[in-house]
C-alpha cells in the first residue's frame, strides 16, 4: 500500500480503560547507564501507599473484568526495598498481575521469594555478553555485568521465569546473531530488543544507516527461525502484522482505541501515552501530567486526558501519520515521548525511532522472507 492510501480505522481517541498502568515506586536507581532518560535517577523519592491505595481502588474492578497488569518501573524498582514494595503491592486485588522491570543487581534469594509469594513477573534489563554491556555502570563508574548475573543467576535457581530486555546502541553485523545465541544461554523465555532511544537526559544520537538497521533485524529473524525457543517480542508481532495483511486483515491488528498507558509517578502525577516524559515539564507544554491520583480518581484523570493540550497535539499527529504513512497500521502513529525529544514537538510525523524499530524492523522481517522463499514449482 502506497503512503497516502492508508484506510485503517483503528487507534482514534484515547480508550477509557487502559490494559495495564506503569508504578514508580521510587525514582531512585543504583546504576547509571549512559543511555538512561530519567531525570531523577539519583534521587531517592518514594511512592507513598495513599497513592498506590488510589490507584488500586480504579485498578481492581478493571482486572476484575478482563486481564491487567501493574508494572512496577522505577528508578530501579527494587531500591524501594521489599518490604515497602509489599507494602504498594497489598492494596491490588488477586486478578491483578504485577510485573517489575529491574536491572536484576539487588536480586537474591530473598528477593527470589519475595517474587514468588507476591506473583510477580520479571524482566531483567541486560544488553548481552560483558563487552556489550559498557553503558551499564554503576554510580563509580564500575562494570554491572556481574551483579546482573549474580541476580540472573538467583532467578533460575529459584525456577522464576524471566524475560529479558536488551538495549542496542549500533546494530553491526553479526551482532544480532550474537545476542540472540547469549539470551538463549543466559535462560530468558522472552526477549525484547530496543534500538537506543534519543529521549529525556539521554541525548545521544540515535540515526543509524538504513541498510544497517534493516539488515539487523533480519539477521535477528534468521537466527531465531534457527532455534525458536524464546518468544522475540518485536519479530514475532511483526510477523502477527505480516500474516494479516496476507490474509486482508490488517485494519484488524491495532486495537479500535489508543491504550493511554498511564504512568504513575511517586508523587500520584499521571502521565499517558509514554512513560518517558513522566517527571518531565517543557517551556511550550508545562507538565505533561495529566492530573494525580490523590486529588482525582484514575479513571476521570484519563476521560479527561485528551484535553490535556500536548495530548490533543499528540492524536493530531497520529491522524497526520494516519494519512501519510504506509506503515501507520504496523505501530499506530509511534509514541509521543520519541515526538517530543526528538522533533522538539507532538504533531510531527516520522522519527529516528520510527525509522528504526518500526519501519526497519518490518523491512527486516521482509527481507529475511524473501531471501528464504521456496522456490516456486
Amino acid at each position: 500500500m502506497a503512503a497516502g492510501e492508508t484506510s485503517f480505522s483503528g487507534m482514534r481517541g484515547l480508550a477509557a480503560v487502559p490494559s495495564y498502568v506503569v508504578m514508580q515506586p521510587t525514582t531512585l536507581c543504583n546504576l547509571d547507564c549512559a543511555y538512561c532518560y530519567l531525570p531523577f535517577r539519583a534521587a531517592d523519592r518514594r511512592m507513598s501507599v495513599p497513592v498506590a491505595e488510589a490507584v488500586a481502588a480504579a485498578v481492581n474492578p478493571w482486572a476484575a473484568a478482563g486481564r491487567f497488569s501493574v508494572v512496577w518501573h522505577g528508578g530501579e524498582p527494587l531500591a524501594a526495598g521489599r518490604e515497602h514494595l509489599a507494602d504498594l503491592i497489598a492494596p491490588f486485588g488477586p486478578e491483578v498481575e504485577h510485573h517489575v522491570q529491574t536491572n536484576a543487581t539487588l536480586i537474591d534469594d530473598e528477593w527470589c521469594d519475595f517474587f514468588a509469594r507476591h506473583e510477580v513477573r520479571v524482566s531483567v534489563s541486560v544488553d548481552g555478553p560483558a563487552e556489550r554491556n559498557g553503558d551499564r555502570v554503576n554510580r563509580g563508574g564500575q562494570p554491572a555485568y556481574d551483579r546482573i548475573l549474580r541476580g540472573v543467576a538467583a532467578l533460575r535457581r529459584h525456577g522464576l521465569p524471566f524475560s529479558a530486555l536488551a538495549v542496542v546502541s549500533r546494530p553491526a553485523p553479526g551482532l544480532a546473531a550474537e545476542l540472540y545465541d547469549y539470551f538463549l544461554g543466559l535462560g530468558c523465555d522472552v526477549l525484547g530488543i530496543n534500538i537506543e532511544e534519543t529521549e529525556g537526559v539521554n541525548t545521544r544520537d540515535n540515526s543509524h544507516d538504513p541498510a544497517a538497521v534493516t539488515a539487523f533485524w533480519a539477521e535477528l529473524v534468521s537466527a531465531w527461525r534457527k532455534e525458536p525457543r524464546i518468544h522475540l517480542r518485536e519479530v514475532e508481532w511483526s510477523l502477527r502484522y505480516a500474516a494479516a495483511v496476507l490474509d486482508g486483515a490488517a485494519d484488524g491488528v491495532l486495537p479500535r482505541r489508543l491504550d493511554p498507558i498511564p504512568t504513575i509517578g511517586h508523587d500520584g502525577s499521571v502521565t499517558v501515552l509514554s512513560p518517558e516524559l513522566a517527571g518531565f515539564t517543557s517551556p511550550h507544554y508545562g507538565d505533561f501530567s495529566s492530573g494525580n491520583v490523590l486529588a482525582t480518581p484514575l479513571a476521570r484523570i484519563l476521560a479527561d486526558a485528551a484535553s490535556t493540550p500536548w495530548v490533543g497535539e499528540f492524536l493530531t499527529g497520529v491522524e497526520a501519520c494516519r494519512a501519510s504513512c504506509p506503515y501507520f497500521g504496523f505501530c499506530g502513529g509511534g509514541h509521543a515521548a520519541n515526538r517530543y525529544f526528538e522533533l522538539g514537538r507532538f504533531d510531527g510525523t516520522e522519527t529516528e525511532h520510527c525509522r528504526n524499530s518500526k519501519i526497519r524492523l518490518l523491512e527486516g522481517v521482509l527481507e529475511h522472507a524473501r531471501d528464504h522463499q521456496s522456490p516456486a514449482a
